[in-house]
């Protein structure tokens, strides 16, 4: 893809150029490119001298956030992907934190350390901002001219985690709160302390994380700062699965004991409830001081397939082709999942009712939307009331205007991009 909608990240560590990016939940293309010949860069191996056509990616090596223990599931260093700013939008900044699921034992975080998940060692070379990280106007009309940084996902826990002890057996670091911690702390000593608009963004795990997080980076930022957090599929509710049984529940339970994530999660609701409840947003986002705008399909994909109807629950394959394409689902299997739209409908009510907060409730069926060109913003976006998200959300930012709306219930919604999956 070549019509300039998307720059292309390179990864580097602070003192020398090692390579990376992703795929995934971003869409990535390779763009062929040279670094050195752009015309606002310096070409020098930094992480903050090159062109705002690329976003390229830091990890941190031999400083003090390692030496903080702040680190992936493998021990090696945190990294986030980085495209200055330029213009009007030199000292604003844009975090977007990426997604990934979660590990709740173990061996499924075993499982992630020879992946991007677990390690930065294993990040691709190549990745591509768009959408909401967009440096193009037309694309990106209130954001693309940010410092925006892409903060990579390789500790399991939303950035939750610490503890202390490491097991030589399995050199597992639980460390994610570190993580968070020692990236915004490295952010500020880069010109973020001087911003004057912040907005901590992310998708799937990644919102879950911005939600979780939200006040605290408040608090990390400056006074002075215009601060406020916008989840992109990251509410995901505490409901039964299609067997009856509280599957989603007991994996984050899991999750929260794993990583020690207790102390790291709102004291207004673990001194209420047991911790893994309080990693469902629906018990602790009330809380939340910080304006929050939520961008979430009521039929979210991710959760259909993994808290609705996991393979767990699903032992005969009933909902296989059901999950691959809405259009493959049975009457009584939309019935299902109309059922569970009510119930995050009821679940995003524990917001609470606040005029700062920001709703984009469209009853696509979808995964992250805010992140890929084709639903954030473009001629065939998805819309509430002719409103695409890119607009919602920069007007919510700004405002210049409320947005909580919710759409009506599937099939009813026309503009939706719904997933397809193989």
């Amino acid at each position: 893809m070549t019509d300039g909608r998307k720059g292309v990240g390179k990864l580097f560590y602070f003192s020398e150029v090692i390579g990376d990016g992703e795929g995934g939940l971003f869409e990535s293309r390779k763009l062929e490119m040279n670094v050195e010949n752009s015309s606002r860069g310096s070409g020098r191996k930094d992480c903050f001298s090159l062109a705002s056509l690329i976003g390229f990616l830091c990890a941190f090596q031999n400083d003090s956030a390692v030496a903080k223990g702040a680190v992936c599931l493998d021990g090696s260093p945190p990294a986030y992907h980085f495209d200055k700013g330029f213009g009007a939008g030199i000292n604003n900044w844009l975090i977007h934190v990426e997604g990934g699921g979660w590990c709740n034992n173990v061996t499924t975080c075993l499982d992630r350390i020879n992946t991007r998940l677990g390690s930065s060692k294993q990040m691709a070379k190549q990745f591509t901002f768009s959408g909401i990280l967009s440096n193009k106007a037309k694309y990106n009309p209130d954001f693309y001219n940010w410092n925006r940084v892409k903060v990579r996902y390789c500790d399991g826990s939303s950035f939750t985690g610490d503890v202390e002890a490491v097991n030589p057996a399995t050199n597992l670091h639980f460390r994610g709160a570190r993580v968070f911690r020692a990236i915004i702390d490295d952010l500020l000593a880069k010109g973020m302390n001087h911003a004057q608009n912040a907005i901590l963004s992310g998708c799937s795990a990644g919102g879950l994380a911005v939600i979780l997080q939200c006040d605290n980076f408040r608090a990390l930022v400056p006074m002075s700062t215009k601060v406020k957090c916008m989840s992109d599929a990251g509410y995901f509710i505490n409901a039964k699965d299609v067997s009856g049984a509280s599957h989603i529940e007991g994996f984050y339970n899991d999750v929260v004991t794993t990583h020690g994530s207790a102390k790291n999660l709102p004291v207004s609701c673990t001194s209420k409830m047991r911790p893994g409840l309080c990693f469902f947003p629906q018990n602790m986002a009330q809380q939340i001081r910080t304006p929050l705008f939520i961008v979430n399909a009521a039929y979210d994909s991710w959760q259909i397939k993994n808290i609705l109807a996991p393979g767990v629950a699903d032992r005969h394959g009933t909902w296989r082709d059901c999950k691959a394409d809405i259009k493959n689902c049975s009457p009584d299997q939309l019935k299902t999942m109309e059922d569970y739209r009510m119930q995050f409908l009821r679940a995003l009510a524990g917001l609470g009712p606040s005029s700062s907060r920001g709703l984009f409730i469209n009853s696509c069926y979808a995964h992250c939307q805010t992140g890929t060109q084709e639903t954030w913003l473009r001629d065939d976006s998805p819309v509430l009331g002719g409103t695409t998200i890119a607009k919602a959300v920069g007007d919510w930012y700004y405002d210049r205007s409320p947005f909580q709306k919710i759409d009506c219930p599937y099939p009813c919604d026309k503009s939706c991009h719904n997933r397809v999956f193989e």
